[in-house]
């Protein structure tokens, strides 16, 4: 059995969708073309990160990623979206799983990712990806939105994938997210570029509002279960605060 399992319960969509989607790579890759990329990781470097790629010795784990790419994008009927990736508890394994579907949507020559770390609590995808954060991060913009959104635009050293880090630890964090600014930077982020896909790493929906709140301004919200640590009962009662219209599959995952 691969890390994630196969309970990818994702709502069919038709044909028409991807028919859609393939169109589009004609005018994606201008924008595309203008993204500064710098040295990209070698496979055993993505590897050390866990993070998957095309040349690793077992495909297994890096085709359950493209599954779950190809099932989102049944569903997009050929636009961009977000998706919400959200833990059903802590240690779950979602921020593996968040970084790993932005790099299955980053493989695709036409097409761009962009992961943003809303885990205000327990950050860690710049540290899983490598990042220095010197300039700041998602908070930090949000207090103060003059200063622009590239400076916390980081490079990944992986082709088409950029990351926004959570930013400075603050109290009172659930208003960023129930914020207009926040709203707007994450339509901004998604409307600049027509083949960008932003992905919002969330916090535990368990013991905290804060996952919901951002589902609120995702497309599709995929919650993730740690295999054989979240039980049936509190996979359900988790699943319930969803919209079911975003609702787009259930991630069992062995990684924590």
């Amino acid at each position: 059995m691969s890390p994630v399992e196969g309970e990818q319960t994702l709502r069919d969509g038709g044909e028409g969708a991807v028919a859609t989607a393939e169109s589009r790579r004609g005018t994606a890759g201008h924008s595309i073309a203008l993204m500064k990329e710098g040295g990209a990781l070698a496979p055993h470097q993505l590897e050390a990160r866990r993070l998957i790629n095309g040349e690793a010795v077992s495909r297994e784990l890096t085709n359950s990623f493209r599954e779950l790419r190809t099932r989102l994008l049944e569903l997009s009927d050929g636009q961009n979206f977000t998706t919400l990736i959200v833990p059903v508890s802590r240690g779950s394994g979602a921020s593996f799983v968040a970084r790993n579907l932005a790099l299955a949507f980053a493989f695709d020559e036409a097409r761009t990712a962009l992961l943003v770390d809303c885990d205000l609590q327990q950050p860690s995808q710049h540290l899983a990806l490598g990042v220095d954060p010197n300039s700041g991060g998602l908070t930090d913009y949000l207090e103060h939105p003059a200063v622009g959104i590239k400076p916390i635009l980081y490079h990944t050293g992986i082709p088409r994938l950029r990351l926004v880090p959570a930013g400075t630890m603050r109290e009172g964090h659930m208003e960023y997210f129930s914020s207009f600014r926040m709203r707007a930077v994450l339509d901004s982020l998604r409307c600049r570029y027509p083949d960008r896909y932003l992905f919002l790493d969330g916090p535990p929906i368990k013991g905290s509002p804060d996952a919901r709140i951002l589902s609120d301004l995702a497309d599709y919200v995929v919650v993730v279960a740690g295999y054989g640590r979240d039980t049936p009962a509190g996979i359900n009662r988790a699943v319930a605060g969803f919209d079911p219209n975003k609702l787009a599959g259930l991630v069992f995952n062995e990684s924590p």
